[in-house]
């Protein structure tokens, strides 16, 4: 079988927009405040990034990822640990409840598993 260069950037393109276009239409719904932070997922092919922000004020509160976690094994047992030091670092900010953004992604694998490990270091969604 022969794939062509240009058929793979096309879909790889078009699979991008189709991500962009479902983020733009959750963030229509979601937005953060300085006492119900937004947490914003996203992920790449190798990592994945957790970030609370409050839209009220335009600021960052507080952010983590799996590059800052010497942890070797699945990208899934990664996630899960960047969700665990997402709710640490809110508690350090004493925020409890927060409104998950999942940037167009759908709610499962590591999504899923960053939010469980969130949920047990104590954030509520």
């Amino acid at each position: 079988m022969q794939i062509r260069k240009n058929m793979i950037i096309k879909t790889t393109k078009t699979k991008r927009l189709k991500r962009e276009k479902r983020h733009q239409r959750l963030r229509t719904k979601i937005s953060g405040t300085s006492r119900r932070p937004r947490l914003s997922v996203f992920k790449s092919h190798r990592h994945i990034y957790a970030q609370l922000i409050d839209d009220a004020s335009g600021k960052t509160l507080a952010q983590a990822t799996d590059l800052e976690i010497k942890i070797k094994g699945k990208k899934s047992d990664r996630a899960k640990a960047v969700g665990s030091l997402i709710a640490k670092k809110a508690k350090a900010l004493k925020i409890k409840k927060v409104v998950l953004d999942r940037g167009g992604f759908k709610y499962h694998g590591r999504i899923k598993k960053l939010t469980e490990g969130a949920r047990e270091g104590g954030l509520i969604f």
